[in-house]
């Protein structure tokens, strides 16, 4: 059979949500639904014969559920793109899925459009997550930014941190005093602290390290 567009098999073990989503998909010119599944597992199978470039996954089936199925899927084919749909917005799920591997979550009480548009941008390389998940994945981060905070070892203090930006940036000790209003002195002790504190020799490691910390940018 000759190939007419993103070839798509579903995977969900409720007929008429695959009966729905096949009937709205294979509307589309540039879609082929090559199968559909009831199970995990059987998605695992179907998958190896059916060679599709992605996977419209449920979570919660029988057998073997999406989780699972996605993570056995992408160790078989890691280029095959899976998109979870589920009723599920929770974060343990949402989590999951995302680790397991999956590029793009919606929930079932998404609009068509919306799946259209994740077809697209996780066929083309990117994630797509749909609005309310994007709320959730972004609220688990900063819970566990929260609960843990990042540590900078050893801390720098705050001038500390505008010294070593201004050096990583070029400017000389006379500069860096002018524009913080500073001895020169004082500059010269802040980057020795600084130099000592970071285990540095030299401006061009404190330049790296600046870089590498987000401090300031390549092209500064």
């Amino acid at each position: 059979m000759k190939r007419t567009g993103i070839r798509i098999l579903l995977a969900d073990d409720h007929a008429i949500v695959r009966d729905g989503i096949r009937a709205l998909l294979e509307k589309e010119t540039d879609f082929e639904v090559v199968g559909e599944v009831e199970d995990g597992r059987a998605a695992v199978q179907q998958a190896e014969k059916l060679l599709p470039d992605l996977v419209i996954m449920d979570i919660a089936m029988p057998n073997l559920n999406g989780i699972e199925a996605t993570r056995q899927l992408l160790v078989q084919a890691p280029q095959l793109k899976i998109i979870a749909l589920s009723m599920h917005a929770d974060t343990r799920f949402v989590a999951e899925m995302l680790r397991a591997g999956a590029v793009g979550y919606l929930q079932k009480n998404c609009a068509f459009k919306n799946l259209i548009h994740a077809i697209h941008t996780v066929m083309a390389g990117q994630i797509y997550l749909g609005a309310t998940i994007t709320g959730i994945v972004v609220e688990s981060f900063k819970q566990q930014l929260l609960a843990n905070p990042p540590k900078f070892s050893p801390p720098l203090s705050s001038r500390e941190r505008e010294v070593i930006q201004l050096l990583a940036e070029g400017s000389s000790t006379k500069e860096i005093a002018h524009r913080l209003n500073v001895s020169t002195r004082t500059v010269d002790t802040h980057r020795q602290n600084i130099m000592e504190k970071l285990h540095l020799r030299s401006i061009a490691q404190l330049t790296k390290y600046a870089i590498r910390a987000g401090m300031t940018s390549p092209d500064s």
